[in-house]
C-alpha cells in the first residue's frame, strides 16, 4: 500500500508557467509622460527621443479616433528599433484598441491571393463595438430551498429569495434555474446577477452583511455591496469584436467555430458589402460604434506593386484603419517593377505618409538597452563584461551584441560561475561570427566555396564554346 502510494506521488508533477522571452518582451509601452514628452528610459524603451515623440503624438489621435485612414511609415537602419516602436504603441492602445500586425513577405506565404491577405489584415484591425440592453435580475441571496422528490427520480424543484436594499421577492426555480444555481455554487448571501433572456448566472461576489459568516476565505473571495432599487433592471452590455471576425461568422456554415479552426478562406466580397451595409445601420440607430485600430506591416519593401496600388485605394476607404509600417532600406527597387524608389514604396503611396525617421543607438542607448535584456533574459553580468558587449554591439550590430546574452550566460553556466565575465563574452565572440568578419572569411576562402562569384581579375575569362 505504502509502495502505491509513494508511486503515485512521483507522478504528480509542478505545472509551471512556462515565459518565452521574446525579441521585444521587455517593452511596455512607449515611455513618454502626460505631456507627451520622451523620458530616456522608460517602459522598456531607450533613446530614439524624436521618433518616439512622434509616435506619441500619432497615437494621441489615433485614441481620439482622429487618424483613420492615414498611414505612417517608420524608416531607419536595421537595428534601430522600428518594430519596437510599434510594439510600445501597441501596448499603449491597450486591449479595446484592435492592433494586428503581419510582416510584408505573409501576404505571399498564404493560401490566398494578395489582395484577399490584406483585405483581411485590414478588417482584423477594425472593431465594431455592440451596444445591446437586456433585462436582469440583480439582489442578494436571502434563502435558496431546493426539493428533490422522495422516490428519487422526478424534476427538482426550488425557491430563491432575492433581496435589494429596498425590496425582496421569492422566486420559483425550474429545473434548467437549479442547475444552473447549483454549476455556480450559489448560496445564502452571495450576490447574483441573472440575464433574463438567456438565464445565465453571473455571481458578483459575497455581500459585506455575510462578513463574518466564516472564519477562514480564500484570496479570490470578493466581498460587494447590497444592490440598491429594484431587483429588475435594464443593463447595457458591450462586445467588442472585429469586421474579420463578423465576415468569418457570416460566410461560413459553421459559424463562430471556423475562427478557432483557422480555416477562413476567401470571404466573398458580397459578404463583406452586407456586414458593411448593416454596420451602418447599426451606427445611424446607435447600437454600435467603429473602433479604427492599428495595422502595423513590418517589412513594408516586401509588398509588390500590385499590394502598393492597394493599400493606395484601401487608406480611402471610410472604414480604414490607421495604417503602420516599417522597413530598413534606402533607395531600391519597388518590387515586381524595375523602378527604384526611396524605401522601395511607390512616391503615390510615400505622398499619403507621415514618415518617422529612427538613428543609430549611443553607445550609453546601447549600453543601456544591453542591461534591460540581461534583466529580461534574468542573466546577471559584470561591469567589465557589460562594457565589452557594450563595444561589440557598437562595431557590429546591437541585435548581434544582445544574441551573445544568453549564450555568455550557458558558458558562464557550464564553468559553474554565478556572473557572466569578459572571458565569457571572449569565448561566445570566438564562437559565433558577425556579419563583417563572416564577410571577412568568405573574402578569403572563396576559393574553397562553391558557385563563388568574386572574380579574379588576372585570369581571363573562359568562353562557353
Amino acid at each position: 500500500m505504502a509502495a502505491a502510494a509513494a508511486a503515485k506521488v512521483q507522478e504528480v508533477r509542478d505545472v509551471t508557467r512556462i515565459e518565452r522571452i521574446g525579441a521585444h518582451s521587455h517593452i511596455r509601452g512607449l515611455g513618454l509622460d502626460d505631456a507627451l514628452e520622451p523620458r530616456n528610459v522608460s517602459q522598456g524603451m531607450v533613446g530614439q527621443l524624436g521618433a518616439r515623440r512622434a509616435a506619441g503624438v500619432v497615437l494621441e489621435m489615433i485614441k481620439e479616433g482622429k487618424i483613420a485612414g492615414r498611414a505612417v511609415l517608420i524608416g531607419g537602419q536595421p537595428g534601430t528599433g522600428k518594430t519596437a516602436i510599434a510594439m510600445g504603441m501597441a501596448q499603449a492602445l491597450g486591449t479595446d484598441t484592435p492592433f494586428y500586425g503581419i510582416a510584408g513577405s505573409e501576404v505571399f506565404s498564404l493560401e490566398m491571393s494578395k489582395t484577399e491577405a490584406l483585405t483581411q489584415a485590414f478588417r482584423k484591425s477594425i472593431g465594431v463595438r455592440i451596444k445591446e440592453e437586456s433585462e436582469i435580475i440583480e439582489g442578494e441571496v436571502v434563502e435558496m430551498q431546493i426539493d428533490r422528490p422522495a422516490t428519487g427520480t422526478g424534476q427538482k424543484v426550488g425557491k430563491l429569495t432575492l433581496k435589494t436594499t429596498e425590496m425582496e421577492t421569492i422566486y420559483d426555480l425550474g429545473a434548467k434555474m437549479i442547475e444552473s444555481l447549483t454549476k455556480e455554487k450559489v448560496q445564502a448571501g452571495d450576490v447574483i446577477t441573472i440575464d433574463k433572456a438567456s438565464g445565465k448566472i453571473s455571481k458578483l461576489g459575497r455581500s459585506f452583511t455575510r462578513a463574518k459568516d466564516y472564519d477562514a476565505m480564500g484570496p479570490q473571495t470578493k466581498f460587494v455591496q447590497c444592490p440598491e432599487g429594484e431587483l429588475q433592471k435594464r443593463k447595457e452590455v458591450v462586445h467588442t469584436v472585429t469586421l474579420h471576425e463578423i465576415d468569418v461568422i457570416n460566410s461560413r456554415q459553421q459559424g463562430f467555430l471556423a475562427l478557432f479552426s483557422g480555416d477562413t478562406g476567401e470571404i466573398k466580397s458580397e459578404v463583406r458589402e452586407q456586414i458593411n451595409q448593416k454596420v451602418a445601420e447599426w451606427r445611424e440607430e446607435g447600437k454600435a460604434e467603429i473602433v479604427p485600430g492599428v495595422l502595423f506591416i513590418d517589412e513594408v519593401h516586401m509588398l509588390d506593386i500590385e499590394c502598393f496600388s492597394y493599400l493606395n485605394r484601401a487608406l480611402e476607404h471610410d472604414m480604414a484603419p490607421v495604417l503602420i509600417m516599417a522597413t530598413n532600406r534606402g533607395i531600391t527597387k519597388i518590387r515586381g517593377t524595375s523602378y527604384t524608389s526611396p524605401h522601395g514604396i511607390p512616391i503615390d503611396l510615400l505622398d499619403r505618409l507621415l514618415i518617422i525617421s529612427t538613428s543609430p543607438y549611443t553607445e550609453r542607448d546601447t549600453k543601456q538597452i544591453l542591461s534591460i535584456r540581461c534583466e529580461e533574459e534574468d542573466v546577471e553580468m559584470s561591469d567589465d563584461a557589460m562594457l565589452a558587449l557594450m563595444k561589440i554591439g557598437m562595431e557590429t550590430s546591437l541585435r548581434y551584441a544582445i544574441q551573445l546574452i544568453t549564450c555568455a550566460s550557458l558558458v558562464c553556466r557550464k564553468r559553474k560561475g554565478t556572473k557572466v565575465s569578459v572571458d565569457d563574452i571572449k569565448r561566445v565572440y570566438s564562437l559565433f561570427l558577425d556579419e563583417t568578419r563572416s564577410s571577412q572569411y568568405l573574402k578569403e576562402y572563396h576559393q574553397e566555396f562553391m558557385f563563388n562569384e568574386i572574380k579574379d581579375e588576372s585570369k581571363p575569362m573562359e568562353i562557353a564554346s
